[in-house]
């Protein structure tokens, strides 16, 4: 089953060396990066705003426990936000690309 992954990083540099250990450890096909992404949440009792970069990953569900791991390892945050996605249609040959990617 393919999956796309959804997580924030507090800056853009962390963001991109999260995004190239997915790619160097074929934990994943692609990720895209959207930088300056204005969040607002709820921590530590009380709404709170950042200037974030969002993380949108391409893989399998098999390959997410590994993806967790990596993101948790590398990450700046005491409770980073990893969650997945099903990708319940896409282009096949894009598909068979993101297989391909993570083998």
């Amino acid at each position: 089953m393919h999956i796309v992954v959804f997580f924030t990083a507090g800056s853009k540099k962390e963001a991109q060396k999260i995004a190239s250990g997915l790619i160097r450890k074929k934990l994943a096909a692609c990720v895209n990066i959207i930088d300056k992404v204005d969040s607002i949440f709820f921590w530590g009792g009380k709404v709170q705003k950042a200037k974030e970069s969002l993380l949108i990953v391409k893989s399998t569900k098999a390959k997410f426990p590994q993806i967790a791991g990596l993101v948790k390892s590398l990450h700046s945050y005491d409770l980073p936000e990893i969650i997945a996605l099903p990708v319940i249609a896409g282009h096949k040959p894009y598909l068979r690309w993101i297989d391909e990617s993570v083998r």
